[in-house]
């Protein structure tokens, strides 16, 4: 039971992006391609700092303390509002949410164009995310 809520917990999340306001005709109703399945999707956080990227079915995710990061198949799916990738770190669920919307990392002077959601296990993380199609701007290295 715990194995198939955590299956869906990305799309009730993806879901829930979408206000009830939004529902019916105004809102979405296709599937989120504002990041094409081919794109290298990046990612970072802060506190505790966190990074990594996902392409081709394969999740690099990494640490200070493990700065050459962990790799892993994902699963991506495409919700109405975002992308999720879904796969197992570690003996952990992880699961990450990528939303259009500014994002800031709070460290540098960077605007990513989208916000990052990392479950791993029951830990949530907050964070920023971009792609080489849709880069963030500000300093490469802060």
């Amino acid at each position: 039971m715990i194995e198939r809520f955590s299956l869906l917990l990305p799309l009730a999340c993806l879901a829930a992006c979408q206000s009830a306001g939004d529902q019916g005709e105004s809102g979405p109703s296709e599937a989120f391609d504002g990041i094409a399945a081919e794109e290298t999707v990046r990612f970072t956080g802060t506190e505790p700092f966190w990074g990594g990227e996902i392409a081709d079915g394969a999740a690099r995710y990494s640490t200070p303390d493990n700065p050459d990061g962990t790799t892993f198949t994902v699963e991506r799916f495409a919700g109405l509002n975002g992308v999720s990738f879904s796969g197992e770190l570690s003996g952990s669920r992880f699961d990450l949410m990528v939303t259009p919307g500014t994002c800031s990392d709070g460290m540098s002077d960077r605007t990513y164009p989208f916000t990052a959601t990392l479950m791993i296990g029951d830990e949530t993380r907050e964070g920023c995310a971009w792609t080489d199609a849709q880069p963030y701007t500000g300093e490469p290295q802060p």
